[in-house]
């Protein structure tokens, strides 16, 4: 006997469906436009970018396309906002003439930035000396310059030209670089465990005192390990790491491990994860490293221009360390193309490994204590971020990692702005 649905159960299954209906969840956000509408709605700042003076003239600057990681091109066409450049001088002989050859250099990379911003390009950049002047210059819908000194090699003994470079713009400096300084021993010491000063020099010690008077933010990212700690123990004043990532995760000697990453945290300070590979993922980085090497040297063959290797970079001349930094975005933008179409280039780090190194700072030492920074023109850049064109790519990893609007406007310059704030309010309340 042939059975029908009762009038009832059609009517249950009619409820069933429109509560089916009724009750479905929502379709997850897009992230694409979530990070999109984040990107553009907070100030994106990059706490490290190197320079070269060549690319200052009246014919050669930053308001063209140029193979440069950062112009004023990328920085639009990515959405980065405000780039911190960098005065960078080598390492030499600690001597008077040592000192001041490498005088003249930082001399010429301050004129640039301030070329740029006053002569070059005033309407489309400016240069703040504050985070309201900043927030200023990004509200009238201009990128932002602002100045770190990366080495304090070419301050030589006289400590009155720290306010010398503060007048200039300086707003961090950093006591050392790839070798001892006058200041402070460098990270590189580990290399060959020979060391200057185990820590800092007396001249170091006084110095931050003085950078702590003057308002200037100390940078902890190239010096030794001992000096770190003995700057985050004398300063006054929240310290900053401008280009550095976690030592948990990738051990190298220019990362902060987790007892500096917490000694910053109770300095109020602040870490800017940097996009630089090596730093990030070193067997990644070494494989690729390698492969690359071979690449970019047939490039540079095959233009007619010298290449040196970064482990050359110490015993250039800071002739042939111009020549090379004008050369290497041109010649590592053609080696990445060539390894684009390979199939046997071993995988780049790129923006997850990265964000793996915010995530891991975030957990151990809160939201307000990291931030994010580049390299870039020094060696930076990773796949997805490999000049400031890609910024946006950044924030969408975060956004899908979960971080919200306000965490994300701190990381990308809150907490490092607010650093800057704090340090200039305690210089300004200054008493010897």
């Amino acid at each position: 006997m042939k059975k029908y649905a009762s009038p009832l159960s059609f009517l249950w299954c009619a409820v069933l469906l429109v509560s089916c209906v009724e009750n479905k969840s929502p379709e997850p956000p897009d992230p694409t436009q979530e990070a999109m509408r984040i990107h553009q709605a907070v100030m994106t700042v990059d706490t490290h970018v190197d320079i070269n003076v060549r690319n200052f003239t009246d014919s050669v600057n930053y308001t063209q396309r140029l193979e440069t990681q950062v112009n004023l091109p990328k920085m639009e066409e990515g959405g980065l906002d405000l780039a911190w450049l960098i005065v960078y001088t080598g390492q030499d002989t600690l001597s008077p003439e040592g000192y001041s050859a490498a005088a003249e250099n930082a001399m010429a990379k301050f004129d640039a930035i301030h070329r740029l911003c006053e002569e070059i390009a005033p309407d489309r950049i400016g240069l703040a000396l504050t985070a309201a002047e900043a927030r200023e210059i990004h509200a009238s819908g201009r990128k932002v310059a602002m100045i770190g000194v990366e080495n304090a090699y070419p301050i030589g003994e006289d400590l009155g030209n720290f306010e010398v470079y503060h007048q200039k713009g300086a707003r961090y400096v950093s006591l050392a670089h790839n070798g001892h300084s006058q200041f402070s021993d460098s990270n590189t010491g580990e290399a060959d465990s020979v060391w200057l000063y185990n820590g800092l020099s007396e001249i170091g010690k006084e110095a931050v005192k003085e950078m702590n008077r003057l308002g200037i933010m100390i940078d902890i990212s190239h010096p030794s390990r001992e000096a770190v700690m003995q700057m985050l123990e004398l300063s006054k004043a929240p310290i900053i790491a401008s280009h550095s990532s976690a030592r948990a995760l990738c051990n190298h000697s220019r990362n902060l491990d987790d007892q500096q990453l917490l000694k910053l945290k109770e300095n109020g300070g602040v870490v800017q994860t940097v996009a630089f590979p090596a730093y990030l993922n070193t067997e990644k980085s070494e494989a690729r490293a390698a492969y690359m090497r071979g690449l970019r040297e047939a490039v540079a063959d095959s233009l007619g221009l010298e290449w040196y290797d970064r482990s050359q970079f110490a015993s250039l001349s800071q002739e042939q360390r111009e020549t090379l930094m004008e050369n290497y975005p041109k010649v590592r933008q053609m080696a990445d193309s060539l390894a684009t179409k390979r199939g046997d280039a071993p995988p780049a780090v790129n923006v997850s490994d990265f964000a793996d190194h915010i995530d891991y700072m975030v957990n151990l030492i809160g939201i307000d204590h990291v931030g994010i920074s580049s390299d870039f023109d020094g060696g930076g850049g990773i796949e997805g971020w490999s000049d400031a064109s890609e910024t946006f790519n950044v924030t969408l990893e975060l956004v899908r990692r979960g971080y919200s609007e306000e965490d994300i406007r701190k990381l990308w310059g809150g907490n490092l702005l607010r650093v800057l704030d704090e340090v200039q309010a305690i210089a300004e309340a200054w008493e010897d």
